[in-house]
């Protein structure tokens, strides 16, 4: 929704009898009546005069009439308002950041922990869904492996990726190979392709494998396969978003009910459309809010979205955020996202 959109308040009254509406609101969830509003809004108003500017208020869109109340409720745009002019954001506690900052720290030197970490992380702290995409144009450059032999033909392969991260994968191999044939196997791989990134290791290892089948001997076929199994498991399936808490948002009484969980969740599950909707954040400076229809997606009508990017680098961009019903505690929770989005910026980045 742009900001031409929504309708400007005419008075100073009318703006405080809104905000303190919906700040009630977010608080308990139910429709907010003019008598609640003469004893919290700090003005001294007769109840008619209240609903008078509560009427005011409804004619411009900025509140609602639910069928089961006299009440009323905020609408998007009175949401919108309330973000973009009303609300006094509330700095994280320290004992917050502290556990943020120690839970970050924990992962420090590993990457991809780092991001499974985050998203659980925001859930945590907001009490509501988090989500994070992995950076754009992030690439796993090989800086060294090695391979230690286990039990029941099982393989461990241990990779310095990208300078800091290190991955311990276990493969299954189809025998059982001697300390010397891994040792191999990693020199291999060291001297050939140490500084490029995994997906081309792979397909150049599968192309010395059907060039060369008919002149190597066995040795340096298995050892070619072990390196090949190696890079598979390395890579595996390309997860650009993490989400968590999607079961928190059964404590909202507005997003309980079986279809509109069953819809969510589906949408959860589709995660392109998730990547797309936060790919409108990555270009954005600072915390970005939508509110209902403004993600654009017909099934977060009733939702609110608060995203910041965060960089792993100069050109690797991703993004963080909650997903949450329009009800949430924006003054808590848009500075929350912020800090986190630059606690994980600091991590990721430690020499910077």
């Amino acid at each position: 929704m742009s900001p031409e959109s929504i309708p400007q308040i005419p008075n100073e009254r009318a703006q405080q009898l809104l905000k303190v509406l919906i700040q009630r609101f977010i608080r308990d969830g139910l429709p907010v009546g003019s008598r609640t509003l003469a004893r919290n809004s700090g003005i001294e108003l007769s109840p008619a005069t209240i609903r008078n500017v509560m009427s005011d208020l409804e004619e411009l869109g900025l509140i609602a009439a639910p069928h089961t109340s006299s009440g009323r409720v905020p609408t998007a745009q009175g949401y919108r308002l309330f973000v973009d002019s009303l609300i006094r954001f509330k700095p994280p506690k320290q004992s917050e950041i502290d556990r943020l900052k120690s839970q970050l720290s924990a992962q420090a030197g590993n990457p991809s922990a780092l991001l499974d970490s985050v998203s659980k992380m925001l859930s945590e702290v907001t009490r509501l869904a988090g989500v994070v995409s992995v950076p754009k144009g992030q690439r796993a450059v090989l800086r060294q492996i090695e391979f230690l032999s286990l039990s029941d033909n099982r393989v461990l392969a241990i990779l310095v990726i990208n300078d800091r991260e290190v991955q311990n994968r276990v493969l299954h191999t189809e025998k059982p190979h001697t300390r010397d044939e891994l040792q191999r196997a990693a020199n291999y791989i060291n001297e050939n392709y140490v500084g490029h990134d995994l997906e081309k290791i792979r397909k150049n290892l599968i192309n010395d494998l059907e060039q060369t089948r008919d002149s190597m001997n066995q040795a340096m076929l298995d050892i070619i396969s072990v390196a090949q199994s190696a890079m598979d498991v390395a890579i595996g399936p390309k997860e650009e978003l993490r989400v968590s808490g999607e079961t928190k948002l059964m404590n909202f009484a507005e997003m309980s009910d079986v279809e509109t969980l069953r819809r969510l969740f589906d949408a959860f599950s589709k995660k392109r459309f998730m990547l797309e909707m936060l790919d409108r954040s990555i270009q954005a400076n600072g915390v970005q809010v939508f509110i209902g229809s403004e993600s654009g997606y017909q099934i977060l009508d009733d939702c609110s979205i608060v995203t910041a990017p965060y960089h792993l680098d100069d050109d690797h961009v991703g993004v963080l955020g909650v997903i949450g019903p329009t009800r949430m505690a924006y003054d808590r929770v848009v500075p929350l996202v912020d800090i986190t989005a630059r606690l994980l910026e600091s991590a990721l980045n430690p020499q910077n």
